[in-house]
């Protein structure tokens, strides 16, 4: 069990980067013998302690498939991390060199491997065995967890590694509405979903999460900033356990999914690392990205997004990822949620079920096991244009918490 959250910054870092010239190298060799690789179950696969997958260009139909993935990576950690806390301290921006590095990533244009990232997204809630886990292809239902031994800890999952450690991935729990983990979930989606601190109108009886409301709607960004930044927040933990799957694999292909708060938090820690991400049904997490002064490449194209290696993947009908699950008889709002972004990271794959499948927008359809067994694994070969996967796009245009003005208020608080 991984139980080092905490490593060096200087000592991940190095072996991290070594990592650009070794992924190169690797995508290649594979790509002479195949047009697309399988990540498929080795039949040695028992212990409850670890999950292997083989890597193979022959297999059965049904295999989680890999595709070279171009992702943007700085030159150095230094600079990284010098340009953060320039901007934290001074608001001033510092020019970031990104080298372009190519991996292997996954196929998020094939249905079947993203059935399988949302199983293992899933299984990030629970330990193999209970009833609420899901089996993956062949023996990978067994698990390498993380996070476990505290119940009220709420930064958990399952760590899949391959059998020649070249593929990780991790996935990141979700929020839990009832049980240990429930007020630190709730806490850390108040933080990262709010417009201002979990304020929501004068209506509001439940506790705010900082103290940077001014007044008259605004609010206090370097305020917004250190409460984001501060040890408590769930991503400032997970930036410690990729630091150490990093040092642990310096060489491997690290993917991170997960489900809900659990895939936002993959996306802020990929757009972090410039690893591979998937996230199923997560709030909008481009303002939390912004307050966190997280370095992002720069686009490729005028008017394009920043090309970060983030796929979001979820459906019409669940109002959380569309920042609709607000005002006083929303039932996010009657719970103490307070679910205002919508706007994302990288590009999102949607899929129309209110429209296809003839969904009504309820938040009970935000659960992973409806995206699974009735979005992900449901008989529907049309989503779009023929296609069974929507084409990822790019959210254009995204505005949130436009009643809101920002700025320094401290004066006013």
């Amino acid at each position: 069990m991984l139980t080092t959250y905490c490593c060096l910054l200087t000592l991940a870092f190095p072996l991290f980067y070594a990592q650009i010239s070794v992924s190169l190298s690797i995508a290649a060799s594979i790509l002479d013998f195949s047009q697309h690789h399988e990540l498929l179950p080795s039949p040695e696969a028992q212990s409850v302690t670890a999950s292997r997958l083989s890597l193979s260009n022959i297999g059965p139909t049904l295999s989680l498939k890999a595709q070279p993935t171009v992702v943007y990576r700085p030159s150095s950690v230094e600079v990284l991390h010098r340009a953060r806390m320039r901007s934290m301290r001074y608001g001033e921006s510092e020019r970031v060199e990104w080298n372009p590095v190519e991996v292997l990533g996954p196929a998020v244009q094939d249905i079947h491997t993203l059935a399988q990232l949302a199983r293992m997204s899933g299984n990030a809630y629970a330990l193999p065995g209970r009833k609420n886990w899901y089996d993956l292809d062949g023996s990978w239902n067994t698990s390498f967890p993380f996070g476990w031994e505290d119940p009220a800890d709420g930064f958990r999952g399952h760590v899949f590694i391959s059998s020649d450690n070249s593929t990780i991935i991790l996935s990141i729990k979700g929020t839990t509405v009832q049980g240990p983990s429930s007020k630190k979930d709730k806490f850390n989606d108040n933080l990262l979903f709010s417009c201002c601190c979990a304020r929501v109108d004068v209506s509001w009886v439940f506790r705010t999460v900082c103290d940077c409301y001014a007044r008259s709607w605004k609010c206090d960004n370097t305020c917004l900033s250190e409460a984001l930044i501060q040890d408590s927040l769930f991503y400032s933990v997970g930036v410690n356990l990729v630091e150490d799957l990093l040092v642990l694999y310096p060489t491997a292909n690290i993917w991170l999914v997960g489900h809900s708060l659990g895939g936002a938090l993959a996306s802020l820690l990929g757009s972090t690392f410039g690893l591979p991400a998937v996230a199923f049904e997560a709030p909008g997490e481009r303002l939390a990205a912004k307050r966190l002064h997280l370095p992002l490449p720069p686009p490729l194209l005028n008017g394009s997004a920043s090309p970060v290696p983030i796929t979001h993947v979820y459906h019409t009908g669940d109002p959380i990822p569309q920042g609709t699950c607000t005002g006083i008889g929303s039932p996010c709002t009657q719970a103490g949620y307070a679910l205002e972004t919508r706007c994302h990271l990288g590009k999102s794959i949607v899929f129309d079920t209110v429209n296809v499948l003839g969904w009504k927008v309820d938040v009970r359809k935000h659960v992973i096991k409806d995206v699974i067994t009735k979005v992900l694994e449901a008989d529907v070969i049309d989503w779009e244009d023929g296609r069974n996967v929507p084409f990822p796009r790019e959210e254009e245009d995204c505005v949130d918490c436009f009643k809101w003005e920002f700025g320094e208020y401290k004066g006013d608080r």
